[in-house]
């Protein structure tokens, strides 16, 4: 059908057609916060029913696992308990689609999980209900299952852990503080997946909001189709230019796969379109990122880049044909300035996935640091340097004793930004 018959079509029987949605679903479904809360303001209904499904934006949120969204639509009194045309709860629809840290979120909001009709989860959401009631009460049997997809199910449903619930915190709040975080498991170009990657990004972007002080508005998330090349341009070479001030913060986070130019030894981020055999056209290179970060206005630039670049496996890609080599990652983060990097391995090395915990073993032990565990000297303040002497043992032994394998995280910045204090995390509230 040709595009401007669809959107007459769209128009004249409103919502009618599959994929025109209301604007606040849209909104929902793609996970925007900024258009869902200025929408709301504007006077939108919150619990309007898009007529084909009776689905309200919460549902749209709920299905498409937008857990900011999910959160801020809470925040505004979306109803927790309604049900949608088929009358399934926002609940019921997370453990449908195995969106599990939305069913977290809905479950601490103070939906009863024993109210959930079991049968509309999948293999993997009933044996994550199994071992919540038996977390609750002690007891509960998990389901029985299918030999050949029981191994798959208990990964995907124990992929929780005790960082996976974010920690209540009294932080000082940055106004003046600005964030992108990227994660992408799954790529365009039939790359491997980088396991947990997009899970990594929607719980550091929780963090930032909760634990470290970052207003919600301030905070970019973007994984899978959400992070093409032309998303990192346009957030790195835009958004911020435009928002950041002299006296302001930024944090980049990346989770995904890395790729190595084996020409020149330049060391890129992969993004979702990208392909690895013409990376010096399809990958964002750290060197760009490094400039960009350079160019803005403000000193306290923090990177997290949970992602290697050797090309020999983990998370790293190269092109067909092409051997792995070994980056310096200090030659590659050289441009970095006044930006104070951590990364998951240094040059040679491959970083690893945690999969008992379903996340990245640098994020997993970068998220640890932030509950607390990295506040060596218990002042109340987390600042990069500090949080480094927490995680680099921590990801080292577990990379040896679990996978029989060299992982290094490097903490690599000037000087004089390490001995400042550069890269803020948090601080103590004052009394």
């Amino acid at each position: 059908m040709p595009y401007w018959i669809r959107i007459v079509a769209c128009l004249a029987l409103s919502t009618a057609l599959s994929g025109c949605y209301p604007a606040l679903h849209q909104a929902a479904k793609d996970g925007d916060t900024v258009t869902i809360k200025t929408l709301l303001d504007q006077g939108q209904k919150i619990d309007e029913t898009y007529a084909m499904s009776g689905s309200t934006p919460l549902h749209f949120a709920v299905r498409y696992g937008h857990a900011d969204a999910v959160r801020l639509l809470l925040d505004r009194g979306a109803d927790i308990r309604r049900g949608d045309g088929n009358g399934y709860t926002p609940l019921e629809l997370a453990l449908s689609y195995d969106r599990f840290d939305v069913a977290q979120l809905l479950i601490d909001r103070g939906v009863d999980i024993s109210t959930a009709r079991h049968g509309r989860a999948g293999q993997a959401g009933r044996l994550w209900i199994a071992r919540m009631m038996s977390k609750e009460t002690g007891a509960g049997d998990v389901p029985k299952l299918p030999a050949q997809s029981a191994g798959q199910a208990l990964s995907s449903a124990s992929a929780f852990s005790d960082v996976d619930r974010v920690p209540v915190r009294s932080s000082a709040p940055r106004k003046n503080a600005y964030a992108i975080v990227i994660g992408i498991e799954q790529y365009r170009e039939k790359l491997p997946k980088a396991d947990f990657a997009d899970r990594d990004a929607k719980l550091v972007g929780e963090y930032l909001t909760k634990v470290m002080g970052y207003p919600e508005e301030n905070v970019v998330v973007r994984t899978n189709d959400k992070a093409s090349m032309n998303d990192l341009a346009k957030y790195l070479e835009s958004w911020l230019p435009n928002n950041v001030e002299k006296d302001g913060s930024v944090f980049i986070y990346y989770s995904g796969h890395g790729a190595p130019n084996t020409k020149t030894g330049d060391a890129y981020l992969v993004p979702y379109d990208g392909d690895p055999t013409f990376v010096e056209k399809t990958g964002y290179p750290l060197k760009k990122l490094y400039a960009q970060l350079e160019s803005l206005p403000t000193k306290d630039i923090t990177v997290v880049l949970d992602s290697c670049f050797s090309g020999a496996g983990g998370r790293s890609v190269i092109g067909k044909g092409l051997r792995p080599m070994g980056l310096s990652m200090e030659h590659s983060i050289s441009a970095a300035g006044k930006a104070v990097v951590l990364a998951a391995s240094s040059g040679d090395q491959v970083s690893s996935t945690y999969e008992e915990k379903g996340h990245g073993l640098l994020t997993y032990f970068f998220l640890k640091g932030l509950q607390g565990e990295g506040d060596l000297n218990k002042d109340g303040n987390i600042d990069m340097a500090e949080l480094y002497e927490y995680v680099k043992p921590s990801v080292s032994r577990i990379a040896r004793k679990q996978y029989n394998n060299e992982q290094t995280p490097q903490l690599l910045g000037s000087p004089d930004s390490l001995k400042k204090g550069g890269g803020r995390l948090l601080e103590r509230t004052a009394q």
